[in-house]
C-alpha cells in the first residue's frame, strides 16, 4: 500500500536551496536527473487539523531540541529568521532558506508517531 510521502517545496531559487538541505541538514539524496535532488528525510508523521475553510498545507522539521539546534545552524551562517515561539504544544522557530523563504522548526511536547518505534 503507501510506502512513504512525497514533499514539494517551491522555491525562487530551487538550486541553492537544494545545495542548503543537502550541506547544511546533510539530507542524503539521489539526483532524478540534470541535477535535480530528491531528498530522503527523516521519519514523517501527519496530522489532520480542522478548518472552517478550504484545507491549506504546511511544513516544519522536527528536532528535539530546538535551541541546540538553531545554535548549530546559526554557526554554520543559517539566519534566524523567526525565534524561538513557545506555544502550548510545542517551541517552534524559523529560518531562511537560500531563495529567502522561510522554514519552520518544531520541536514538540506532545507525543509523536515516533513514540510507537520504542
Amino acid at each position: 500500500m503507501l510506502n512513504g510521502a512525497h514533499i514539494i517545496l517551491y522555491s525562487a531559487d530551487a538550486e541553492a536551496d537544494r545545495a542548503f538541505i543537502r550541506d547544511v541538514f546533510g539530507f542524503a539524496g539521489v539526483d532524478a536527473g540534470s541535477g535535480w535532488l530528491i531528498f530522503k528525510l527523516p521519519p514523517t508523521e501527519i496530522a489532520v487539523h480542522p478548518t472552517d475553510g478550504v484545507g491549506h498545507y504546511e511544513f516544519y522539521l522536527i528536532c528535539d531540541d530546538i535551541e541546540k539546534t538553531l545554535t548549530k545552524l546559526a554557526a554554520q551562517g543559517v539566519t534566524i529568521s523567526q525565534p524561538i515561539s513557545d506555544r502550548r504544544w510545542g517551541l517552534i522557530a524559523s529560518i531562511k532558506l537560500p531563495s529567502g523563504s522561510d522554514l519552520p522548526l518544531y520541536q514538540p511536547r506532545h507525543p509523536t508517531a515516533y513514540d510507537l518505534e520504542n
